[in-house]
This record gives structure tokens, sequence and C-alpha cells, in this order.
């Protein structure tokens, strides 16, 4: 009773302070578009075969690069709605532009980093060869707005350290063109997504040149400029918003409370509050996430129904309703019942917000920037 009562405090407090509207907005925030996790099934088997619990996570046990056949489906969805102005769902996907080359990485021994863009690696993935072509009609459809989410979901100087250290479990993920089994297996050492952590300065430099290497791919490969950023796992220093700034971003995606590392310790962190339409001293929006969309997480919660009821209060208090969805839910190249079962929800959640609220709007996140500085 008293975690429900927290539940419903929370979905207050995050719609109370910033900028209102009486139109009824729905932005669907998907992260980690581009960036590579679970390679294949086969993979994943040999890891359990190792005794690696890779079961234990969604993220291991579902996701991977965005195949063809995902991309179809998830559009196929998406393309059967309309909002009031005949505008179908979109789905802002945060994008990682680009991973590791590991056979690069390997024949200079783990000496130096070296990265290629993620169409390069979706050209050595099975069912991939289509994919990118894909999200361009996508983009062209209406249904599909990549904004950028980092250059790699990775943080490379702590994970090229530790392959230089010759850790046993980095160079076992290494040898199966992974980076990361996360801390909630207890492989304190062979976490790495927070890409934006940082302890020196050393790395913050590193962190903003990488954001620039970052923003120049994003436009290369999609054609246009982000308008928004969102940090890996919600972590990044304040001091990196100059350089997003630099680079055109005008509007910061993420929770309500951003991780800010303290310097000279990678585990420590200061939370600073945000609310949607709240400026920085560089004018830039943030966009907060006031509703989760996350079956593969739990299976078993009622995923439509919570979505709903956030609706409903974001509505009711002028907000817009910023669903955070991530791309997990979406793949099927490992298990396609994860992605099977998660559309079916989609459709449910879509097809019932439509009828209850009739004058719903979809948008992408940038649009949503662009409508807040309009005022």
């Amino acid at each position: 009773m008293i975690n429900n009562l927290k539940q419903k405090l929370s979905r207050f407090i995050v719609n109370l302070p910033g900028w209102r509207t009486n139109r009824k907005i729905v932005v669907i925030e998907s992260d980690d578009w581009g960036s590579i996790r679970m390679p294949s099934k086969e993979v994943y088997e040999k890891l359990l075969n190792h005794g690696i619990r890779v079961d234990k996570l969604h993220y291991n046990r579902f996701d991977s690069l965005e195949s063809e056949y995902d991309l179809t489906l998830l559009f196929e969805v998406l393309k059967s709605f309309k909002d009031k102005n005949g505008n179908p769902p979109v789905i802002t996907a945060n994008t990682i532009v680009a991973n590791p080359d590991f056979d690069k990485i390997k024949a200079d021994e783990y000496r130096k980093y070296y990265y290629e863009p993620f169409t390069e690696t979706l050209k050595k993935y099975p069912r991939h060869q289509d994919s990118f072509s894909l999200i361009t009609n996508g983009i062209e459809n209406g249904i599909f707005r990549p904004q950028l989410h980092g250059r790699e979901h990775l943080n490379v100087i702590r994970w090229m350290k530790a392959l230089q250290d010759k850790k046993a479990m980095v160079h076992l993920a290494f040898k199966y063109q992974m980076f990361d089994f996360s801390t909630s297996l207890g492989y304190e050492d062979v976490y790495f997504m927070d890409a934006l952590n940082f302890e020196s300065e050393e790395e913050l430099t590193y962190q903003k040149s990488a954001l620039l290497d970052a923003a120049k791919l994003f436009e290369d490969i999609f054609g246009y400029k982000s308008l928004t950023f969102i940090a890996p796992c919600y972590k990044w220093s304040s001091h990196l918003n100059e350089t997003l700034f630099q680079v055109g971003i005008t509007g910061i995606q993420g929770s309500w409370w951003q991780l800010e590392p303290v310097p000279g310790n990678s585990n420590r962190f200061i939370k600073r509050f945000h609310y949607t339409g709240q400026n920085n001293a560089l004018g830039q929006y943030f966009i907060v996430r006031n509703a989760f969309f996350e079956p593969s997480e739990d299976p078993e919660f009622d995923w439509v129904g919570y979505v709903m009821k956030s609706a409903e209060i974001a509505f009711k208090l002028r907000k817009p309703l910023v669903i955070s969805s991530h791309r997990v839910n979406y793949i099927g190249f490992i298990d396609q019942s994860n992605r099977d079962r998660t559309l079916k929800l989609l459709k449910e959640l879509l097809s019932r917000m439509i009828k209850k609220w009739p004058d719903v709007e979809f948008m992408s996140s940038d649009r949503l920037v662009e409508l807040m500085a309009k005022k």
C-alpha cells in the first residue's frame, strides 16, 4: 500500500511544475537504437554455458540490434493508427550512432580505441542488411524520428583500461563482440553502459570530443541535425550541456532526476531535479518522462492500464504525456515472443488512447521542444 501511495504521489509531482498545454500530446521516447547488446541466440546460450546468468536481465535476454523484421512489424503497428490531425504515432528513436570496432581494437592489441558507424555494424548481422533503408522509410513516413543518444552506449576509457588490465570477464565479453554484462549480475568490473560517467577532467574532455563526433556522425547518417539528446543511464555532467548546445541541441530528454557524476568517484552522483519545460542557462528545454511502457522488463505488469492512468493524470494537469519505452521491447531477433507480446500491448494501448481521447496528438521529442519554445 505504501508503494502504491508513493507511485501515485510521484505521478502527480512529476506533472506539477513546468510548461502546460490544453492539447493532449503524446510523445514516445525509445532509447538504445543502433547500439549493440546481445549479438545472437547462439551467444546467449554460450554465455549461459559459461555460467554467466544473462537470463537474469531482460536487456541481455532480449535486446539486440534492430533487425529488418523487428522494424517492419513495429512500423506496421504504428501506421495503422492516426491522431486527430491524421498523423501516426511516432517513435522518438534515441540512437547510438557508433559501436566499437572489435577487430581493429584486437589487431592493435587493445592499445587504442576504434569505432564504426552503427550502419556498418548492421551489415555484420544476419537479418539486418535492409534495416537502415527501413529506418529511412520510417523517417519519411513520420513514424520513426531518430534523435541523439550518444556516440556509443559505452564508457570507452573505463572499458579500454579494463581490456588493457586483462580483466577476464571483460575479455570474455569482448570475445563475443560485447562490452557489458551489467552490474545486476554482480560483475562490477564489466559494467560500462554509463557512457558519460567520469572521475577525472581527462575523461570529461574525452566525452566532450565524443559528443562532437556523435553529432557530426548523426547528421552524416540521417541528413539532419538532432535537436534533442538523452544521456545513457541518465548520467551526465551539466558541463556537457554547453557542448550539446554547440552542436544544436535545444532539448534534453530524461527522467526527473539527472545523475551528475561527482569527480573522483564514479559511484557518487548529485541528483538534479528537472521538469518538462524547464530552461537551463543556455536556453535548453528539459523533457521529463512521466510514463513508462516497458513490457519486456515485467511481462506480468499491467503496462497498458498504467500508461492510461498516467495519461489521465498528465492531461488533467495539462501536461504532455512523455512515455519511456526502450528498444528492447520491440526486438524479437533473440526471442520473437518478446517483440510479439509488446506489439500486441502497443496496439491495445494506442487503440484505447485514441478511443478515450479522440483529440490526442502524436509528436516526436524535437517537435515538442519547438512547440515549447514558441511559448
